[in-house]
């Protein structure tokens, strides 16, 4: 780990406003967390400070590049492993190992992360040992806010970096706990070590805290954003009634949903859906460094991870539902396939390439007659069939050179990236009209909403966890026939339900790995895109990050198996 001078000048750089690609760590024996923190501004600027770092792009021994920053880096590392995404091909960003399984312990994403959550943590550290409980409510708020952070962060670390809390009930190699700015020692926690201090601080944070100068602020930390947390703890360690518990001493959280959910994560910081984001202003768009970048190409951005097939199927069994306005198709325009293939309906599937670990993809077009759908290949005619789902809903496939392919249906000719269709996704784009400006949302109260429908449909609770969905659905805009209540659509266990539709109203939002996991269930990619066409248990070693060799090279803590 770094020495305490460093961690204190860049809570000090920002503070000063320093830009963050300019800054020289300098030794300052003469720095410490009294002299920062004597003035009456002082723990409120370090905690600044903190948020601050979340955002800002570094430069650190010889790491930097665009897009090196915390927010960019969790919400990829937490969100392409899963199945929502399809990397669409190769890039050179480390991205691409999160999203194909192909870690190693000198990522710059991995590292740049575990860097900067452990200089996060040591500045609220400082706040925490230099600030006196009850000296103001002001004060007692930028405590609370510490106390959250700490936890934040840690929480963060140790789902990233070790395996689930419900896996040997927590008793794994977690991550380093830091809950002083003694920083001597370095060794590696329990994960449920780890997640005990996370619910000790989160308490404490919803103790101390309301809001920031007593306004709704979603930039900042807030009673109801500890809560949040806590509630998402209680979730990930199996604590079904203890998450009912936490949620129950909050305000009801349908009624915080957001009624315009359709332009809701452009203006995410003045919504009172959010319970806390981390707050980007125009200065501070990150362009083709930014979190929206790889997802919408629209205004400089890559434009290279799309929405899956499987995810896809889910949405589009119900074409009201708004939460497909985040989906922009395009549509091919170029000379060679305009007014031959414009208006064509058109059929993709996935094929297994010889000597490739994964699968390429067929696109043909899509005709009609007699006997139904099918295309052609080579001059062979290959059905397009159709397979009930749930019994209910409709899906397609080819059976290709004898194996059953899953097929998605085409109204239009899309344009492809390495034959992928572009989807691009909006989620983190249009804050102020600009399609790389967003503050990227880690909680709020959908996702509260959904912790409490999975409590209770564990709990046995099938009308609460039925309402709850049927909440979130309603204000999707989908129609009452397409509601639980009353009709199971085909399903027959209700947290199949509920994490489907986890599935679509937080999707890309970094939880999904998550629920897959936690939950004990198997990671299904055998779907289109770069990544191996595999599956992965829950007991895999690859699903946690390695421990980066900035680390181990200089603590000696023991690295994850299988790196």
């Amino acid at each position: 780990m770094k020495t305490k001078a460093l961690y204190l000048t860049v809570a000090l750089g920002m503070m000063l406003g320093f830009s963050s690609c300019d800054l020289d760590y300098f030794p300052n024996d003469e720095l410490t967390s009294n002299s920062l923190l004597s003035s009456e501004d002082g723990p409120e600027s370090v905690i600044n400070g903190c948020y601050a770092m979340m955002k800002e792009e570094y430069k650190y021994v010889d790491i930097y590049e665009s897009g090196n920053t915390y927010v960019r880096h969790y919400f990829q590392m937490a969100e392409f492993p899963a199945d929502n995404t399809c990397l669409s091909g190769e890039t050179s960003d480390h991205l691409f190992h999160a999203a194909c399984y192909t870690n190693f312990d000198n990522m710059k994403n991995t590292s740049h992360l575990w860097w900067i959550s452990y200089e996060i943590i040591f500045s609220a550290n400082t706040v925490i040992e230099g600030v006196k409980e009850g000296e103001s409510a002001k004060r007692d708020q930028i405590l609370g806010e510490a106390y959250f952070l700490r936890a934040m962060m840690h929480f963060n670390l140790v789902n990233l970096f070790a395996k689930p809390y419900v896996i040997n009930n927590g008793n794994n190699m977690g991550v380093p706990l830091r809950i002083s700015t003694n920083t001597e020692v370095t060794t590696r926690a329990s994960v449920a070590e780890v997640y005990n201090q996370v619910i000790d601080d989160l308490k404490k944070a919803a103790e101390l805290m309301t809001s920031r100068d007593g306004k709704f602020n979603p930039a900042y930390a807030s009673k109801d954003a500890a809560l949040g947390l806590l509630s998402r703890v209680y979730l990930y360690m199996g604590e079904n009634q203890k998450v009912l518990d936490v949620i129950a001493t909050m305000s009801e959280p349908t009624s915080n949903l957001d009624g315009d959910y359709a332009n809701y994560f452009a203006n995410a910081l003045n919504s009172k859906e959010t319970l806390f984001a981390c707050a980007h202003t125009a200065i501070e768009s990150r362009g083709s460094g930014s979190i929206g970048s790889m997802y919408n190409g629209d205004g400089g951005g890559w434009g290279e991870v799309y929405p899956s097939a499987p995810l896809m199927n889910l949405y589009e069994r119900y074409p009201e539902d708004i939460r497909m306005k985040y989906i922009v198709p395009i549509v091919e325009t170029d000379a060679e396939h305009y007014g031959k293939w414009i208006g064509l309906p058109s059929v993709f599937f996935p094929y297994k390439a010889d000597k490739k670990t994964f699968r390429s993809n067929k696109w043909e077009t899509l005709k009609t007659d007699a006997a139904g759908k099918y295309c052609e290949i080579d001059g062979k005619r290959y059905d397009v069939k159709e397979k009930t789902v749930n019994g209910e809903y409709t899906e397609y496939y080819v059976n290709y050179n004898g194996e059953d392919c899953d097929a998605r249906l085409f109204s239009y000719f899309p344009a492809r990236r390495e034959d992928n269709p572009i989807m691009y996704v909006t989620k983190f784009s249009y804050q102020d009209g600009d399609p790389q400006l967003s503050s990227p949302v880690f909680l709020r109260w959908a996702e509260i909403v959904l912790n409490r429908a999975e409590a209770n449909a564990k709990l046995g609770n099938t009308a609460a966890a039925l309402a709850d969905v049927d909440a979130i659905r309603a204000r999707a805009g989908i129609s009452p026939a397409g509601m639980f209540s009353g009709n199971m659509h085909g399903y027959t266990d209700v947290l199949d339900i509920v994490l489907d539709e986890r599935r679509m109203e937080l999707a890309w939002e970094g939880h999904r790995m998550f629920d897959v996991y936690r939950n004990k269930r198997t990671m299904d990619r055998r779907f289109p895109g770069i990544h191996p066409w595999e599956q992965i248990e829950y007991t895999a070693d690859k699903i946690q990050y390695p421990i980066p060799y900035v680390e181990t090279s200089v603590s000696h803590i023991p690295q994850n198996p299988g790196y």
